[in-house]
């Protein structure tokens, strides 16, 4: 198991190289001036030469992404950009020239803040539903968990977000203003101020993964070992628990991984509605800036977070189904 590990660190490297080159061509091929957009409209052709000659651009593309491995200090910081230096800064926002990886660091709890939480409530609200919709297939608490599944399916997630914050906080006040309060200062306001964008971002989940629950354990319990556990007179809870539930659990653990690492990323629709300072709006921001070193810096801390809970995955494969071990 431990040799498996390192051998996909490695290859985590490799894959966040191949993102980074992706990442830095698909932005040349993106309309647009980033020096012209970082200078007032009224600035004349010689200093947009200055902002871009500064910025790196009028060099070819494979000196640019060399300069951001391990440039040169072109913000005057008297400290050079790039990946490889230490400690690591992802270069200096176009924009603002504040190194991109501090930028993510005092964003990133905002979005990994959302991302659990949300986690939380569709696994606690979408499993037990699928569980019991599939313990009783065709009985009212099937049919109702199917239309809850369509409905959150369906719905966007713009509309449920304006519905929330309609009902729970501008006509009933039910709940305060959404906004982010750290956790080590205040956890219930931390919950309270996250609660409703938690909800928005679980209602469509949590109906997928009813949906996935209902339809593994339905495939599960006609297999032979499940049959056999009734015949042996075990009770009904340990066979669902012990001998359906459990094999069940691997696809969701498996679109669980995929969903956490997407949402780090950044829950773009849900961060700006709630007015959330995540990593989406940060996002959203730099590529209106076309802020190349943020676009690269946000998209490698997406890519990095998607393949480690990939890897978490895999591990959590050999606990759950021990023949994953021996494969």
């Amino acid at each position: 198991m431990l040799r498996y590990v390192i051998r996909r660190l490695i290859w985590v490297v490799f894959l966040l190289f191949a993102v980074s080159v992706v990442t830095f061509v698909l932005f040349f091929l993106m309309p647009g001036d980033p020096a012209a957009a970082s200078v007032p409209r009224q600035a004349t052709p010689e200093v947009v030469e200055q902002v871009r000659e500064r910025m790196g651009l009028n060099q070819p593309v494979w000196k640019q992404y060399r300069d951001f491995l391990h440039g040169p200090d072109r913000i005057g910081v008297g400290q050079p950009s790039g990946v490889l230096n230490w400690p690591p800064n992802l270069g200096y926002s176009f924009k603002n020239q504040e190194p991109v990886l501090d930028i993510i660091v005092d964003r990133l709890p905002v979005s990994m803040s959302l991302a659990i939480g949300s986690a939380v409530l569709w696994l606690v609200i979408g499993i037990p539903l699928g569980i019991q919709a599939a313990l009783k297939p065709g009985s009212l608490r099937d049919r109702a968990s199917t239309a809850f599944a369509l409905f959150g399916a369906s719905a966007p997630v713009f509309l449920v977000g304006v519905t929330l914050l309609y009902f729970f906080y501008f006509k009933f006040r039910i709940f305060p203003a959404p906004k982010y309060t750290p956790f080590t200062e205040n956890p219930l306001l931390w919950a309270q101020g996250l609660f409703l964008a938690w909800l928005t971002v679980a209602v469509g989940l949590a109906a997928l993964y009813t949906r996935l629950t209902r339809g593994s354990m339905l495939d599960v319990q006609g297999e032979d070992f499940v049959r056999t556990a009734r015949a042996k007179g075990l009770v009904e809870r340990r066979v669902v628990g012990r001998h359906i539930l459990r094999p069940t659990l691997t696809p969701i653990v498996t679109i669980l991984g995929l969903d956490l690492g997407a949402l780090i990323g950044g829950a773009i629709v849900t961060e700006v509605l709630f007015g959330l300072p995540g990593i989406a709006q940060a996002t959203v921001k730099a590529l209106i800036d076309l802020d190349l070193p943020m676009i690269v810096g946000v998209v490698l801390t997406s890519a990095f977070f998607v393949i480690m809970f990939n890897l978490i995955v895999d591990i959590l494969y050999a606990v759950l189904d021990p023949r994953v071990r021996y494969s």
